[in-house]
C-alpha cells in the first residue's frame, strides 16, 4: 500500500504521514525546508521500520516542482492508494491591504498544487479502479471570516476542486474526500498566544482520515468540518 502526502514536514502533513505508515503504508513527502523534510524522514521511518520512504524537496506553488515530483512517486510506486493534498500556505489580512500578488501566490500553493499533481497520478488510478483522494481544505472554505483575505479564497477554490472531482471519479470507483479542519495546533498559529486546549491536534485530523479510509468500498466521506469544542478562533 502506498500514500503520497504533500506539505508533510510537520503539522497535519505529518501527523497523517505517521498515522499511515503505522499502518503499513510506504510514504512519499514533499515539503519547501529540506531540514524539516529530512527531519520528517527519520520520525516518520520511525513509526514503521518495515515501510518505504521516500521524499523531495519541492515548493508546491512552482508547477515544475509539482510535476517533478510527480514523476518521482510514479517511478517509486506503481499504484497509488491514497493522496492527501495538503500543501498550502496560510497569511491573515484583509483583501485591500494584502501585498499584490498574494492571491495568486496563495492560490498556486493551495489549489493549483493539489489541480496539478492529482491530474498527474489520476490515470493510474482510474485504470485500476482504485485510490482515495483527500483534499485538506478548511472550515474557511465553508464560511468567510474578517481577515480571511486570500486564503478564505483559496480554501472556498480548493472546495470546490474537491466536489467537482468526487462528481468525475464516482463512475471510476475512486473515492474523494473534503477535509475542513479549524484550527489546529501546527506552526500556522505561531505567534497565537491563545492556549492550546483552543485547538485540534494533528492527530485528530489523521485519525479522521483514517476511519474514512477504512469505510466499506461502497460508502465514501464526501465532506467532513471539524472544529474544536469551543467553536472557531475569532
Amino acid at each position: 500500500m502506498n500514500a503520497v502526502i504533500t506539505g508533510a514536514s510537520k503539522g497535519i502533513g505529518k501527523a497523517i504521514a505517521e498515522k499511515l505508515a503505522r499502518e503499513g503504508f510506504n510514504i512519499a513527502i514533499c515539503a519547501r525546508n529540506v531540514k524539516f523534510l529530512n527531519q520528517a524522514v527519520k520520525d516518520i521511518q520511525a513509526q514503521n521500520p518495515a515501510v518505504k520512504v521516500i521524499s523531495m524537496p519541492a515548493d508546491m506553488g512552482k508547477k515544475e516542482d509539482v510535476l517533478a515530483f510527480a514523476e518521482k512517486i510514479k517511478s517509486a510506486f506503481p499504484v497509488i492508494d491514497i493522496l492527501v493534498n495538503n500543501a498550502g500556505i496560510f497569511v491573515p489580512g484583509s483583501l485591500d491591504e494584502q501585498e499584490d500578488g498574494l492571491l495568486e501566490k496563495m492560490m498556486a500553493a493551495n489549489v493549483y498544487s493539489a489541480y496539478h499533481l492529482t491530474r498527474q497520478l489520476l490515470p493510474a488510478m482510474k485504470a485500476l479502479r482504485k485510490g482515495h483522494i483527500f483534499n485538506l481544505c478548511s472550515t474557511a472554505s465553508y464560511k468567510a471570516y474578517p481577515n480571511g483575505g486570500a486564503y478564505s479564497i483559496t480554501k472556498f477554490a480548493l472546495l470546490g476542486f474537491s466536489r467537482n472531482l468526487r462528481e468525475e471519479l464516482k463512475t471510476h470507483n475512486v473515492k474523494v474526500t473534503s477535509l475542513s479542519p479549524g484550527p489546529t495546533l501546527t506552526a500556522s498559529w505561531d505567534g497565537f498566544e491563545g492556549p492550546p486546549d483552543r485547538m485540534m491536534e494533528p492527530a485528530d485530523v489523521a485519525s479522521l482520515l483514517w476511519a474514512a479510509y477504512t469505510l466499506s468500498a461502497q460508502a465514501v466521506v464526501e465532506e467532513v468540518l471539524m472544529r474544536p469544542m469551543l467553536g472557531d478562533i475569532q
